[in-house]
């Protein structure tokens, strides 16, 4: 049973290294991820080939067609939300990613697999401070046609997610919790990421979801799921939520209540470049 850190204040790094390898969702190409501890504070990368890692900045995020895109000067590298959601929602403040590939594997479609390999090395201090959490002095609204994000100063870093979709299967859902490192792994890490059966086709046709398949990715048909059951009946919602704990990994966790309606990473972008 690993011991979480208690919230987000402290700065922690691994105590050992750790690795996951798998299937890129939109590539298709298996690519292997080891995880480093570091004195470094903030999350870095090194890429194929390179001594040098790459110190992560919100300013790499490029907002890209269903994954959160980093980058990076000789490479770009997508589909890297839900590992930093994992790095940042266990808690861990200081870790070098050696990847090989351009994209990171998608493992079972949530966050469990990175929880998993964080669980299997543990946490340990850092020797250098954390990087300084954004503060809020007033509230913070973003809009992308239909869908808002909210952030409003507040004690400590909460979540509220909204969706709405027209499929009966998932309809309206929302859910809302205050996040901590256990919260994070027992209600948020599990929840795998969905699509619709009506737009596979579509999608592989664009060079998209190349390596989507039933085990690593809920799909949706209509009035029911192609591949039940869900580990949590609202799994959809949370999803979201791992996605927005993603995109904001590299920003920090604000002191704020974040509140998102039909969210997506343009729009958590948008909300990461404005903290």
């Amino acid at each position: 049973m690993t011991h979480w850190p208690e919230d987000y204040t402290a700065p922690w790094t691994l105590a050992t290294d750790t690795e996951r390898a798998g299937v890129g969702l939109h590539s298709g190409s298996e690519a292997r991820v080891r995880l480093h501890p570091t004195d470094q504070p903030g999350f870095h990368m090194r890429l194929p080939g390179s001594a040098e890692a790459i110190q992560l900045r919100p300013d790499q995020v490029r907002d890209s067609q269903l994954c959160t895109t980093l980058d990076l000067g000789p490479q770009t590298v997508s589909t890297v939300e839900h590992l930093l959601a994992a790095l940042a929602g266990c808690g861990l403040s200081h870790v070098e990613i050696e990847l090989s590939g351009s994209e990171v594997p998608l493992l079972d479609g949530s966050a469990l697999g990175w929880v998993e390999a964080i669980a299997e090395a543990g946490l340990t201090p850092a020797a250098t401070e954390r990087l300084p959490q954004p503060v809020l002095r007033e509230s913070m609204v973003r809009c992308r046609g239909a869908s808002v994000i909210t952030a409003t100063p507040a004690e400590r870093f909460s979540l509220v997610g909204i969706i709405d979709f027209p499929q009966a299967a998932i309809g309206r859902q929302q859910f809302a919790l205050e996040l901590t490192p256990q919260r994070f792994v027992d209600e948020i890490a599990p929840a795998r990421t969905f699509g619709f059966r009506d737009q596979v086709e579509q999608l592989r046709a664009a060079g998209l979801i190349q390596g989507g398949a039933l085990d690593n990715a809920l799909v949706c048909d209509g009035d029911q799921w192609m591949n039940p059951p869900l580990r949590f009946a609202d799994e959809p919602v949370r999803h979201k939520l791992l996605d927005l704990i993603g995109d904001l990994a590299l920003v920090g966790f604000p002191q704020a209540q974040v509140l998102v309606y039909r969210g997506s990473h343009g729009l958590h972008t948008d909300l990461a470049a404005a903290l």
